[in-house]
């Protein structure tokens, strides 16, 4: 079957660190949730998504942004990544760029929402596709809305634009970077899906004959993780750090014992985040 979602966390030796909890006086950024139903690029679906904006930002500068597709998984503070609170404590000991946190997830047709966002019914088109429409979706619609809807002054500057993602919203961040590295230039992909449910498995040769791109990658993945008809993740992963090795990219991988879920990307998010954007 198709790995519509992550599968729940089993036993698995990855925790949580400080860096992903609230510490005392340490600024609060804040979240706000929309809906986003105007798209052309995706004609016809409706999305939700979420925008953290961090305490310091004071809209004199340009903030950086980093996109999380799966957007309700990232935003989550109870979740796996707790991307917020890490935001907070890393911008906070300037580990980080003040950056701009937007989380979207996939669309889905307005007559019918899922009850799991994991289910929407274009999550597959839009981030197993291989082709410049979702990146095409993130420049020239969402974020212009978020821009304008939350007042916010956003960088073009594509060093200090990221975007990441987990399963197939991970091979998505990677082909947004490689369509369209004169926008984005940080890649974090958490079990990401290179694998043949679009075309995914092709990225390998093609990495290996295409000349180097500006982009900077820290992939993460696991030994458990999926291994079905479509291919094995942990496999497809090795392939991709074999690929961006030969090249000689500006990347790193880390592959653990875990399955196909968030636990162990979660665990190493906030040393993810600070390589990133080193």
């Amino acid at each position: 079957m198709t790995p519509s979602h992550p599968l729940p966390a089993a036993d698995e030796p990855y925790e949580l660190g400080p860096d992903s909890m609230r510490k005392e006086g340490v600024p609060v950024g804040t979240v706000t949730d929309g809906t986003f139903e105007d798209s052309k690029v995706f004609a016809g679906t409706v999305r939700q998504f979420w925008v953290y904006v961090p305490k310091q930002y004071d809209g004199s500068e340009p903030a950086a942004v980093m996109v999380f597709q799966d957007g309700h998984a990232y935003v989550d503070e109870k979740g796996q990544f707790r991307v917020p609170v890490v935001f907070d404590n890393l911008i906070h000991a300037g580990e980080m760029p003040v950056t701009v946190g937007v989380f979207v997830n996939p669309g889905h047709r307005a007559d019918e929402l899922p009850e799991n966002p994991w289910r929407s019914n274009n999550r597959s088109v839009e981030y197993d596709t291989l082709s410049a429409d979702y990146a095409k979706f993130l420049l020239e619609e969402l974020l212009p809305h978020v821009a304008e809807k939350h007042d916010l002054k956003l960088t073009d500057d594509p060093e200090q634009r990221a975007i990441g993602g987990i399963s197939s919203g991970g091979i998505c961040a990677w082909t947004v970077a490689w369509e369209r590295p004169d926008a984005f230039r940080k890649v974090l992909s958490h079990v990401g899906s290179f694998t043949n449910i679009r075309g995914g498995h092709a990225y390998p040769s093609l990495i290996r004959k295409t000349e180097r791109k500006p982009i900077r990658a820290f992939l993460q993945g696991g030994e458990k993780d999926l291994d079905n008809q479509h291919g094995n993740w942990w496999l497809a992963n090795l392939q991709m750090d074999a690929a961006l090795k030969h090249v000689q990219y500006d990347y790193r991988f880390v592959g653990g014992e875990g399955g196909h879920n968030g636990k162990h990307g979660g665990a190493i998010l906030p040393d993810s985040l600070r390589w990133l954007w080193r």
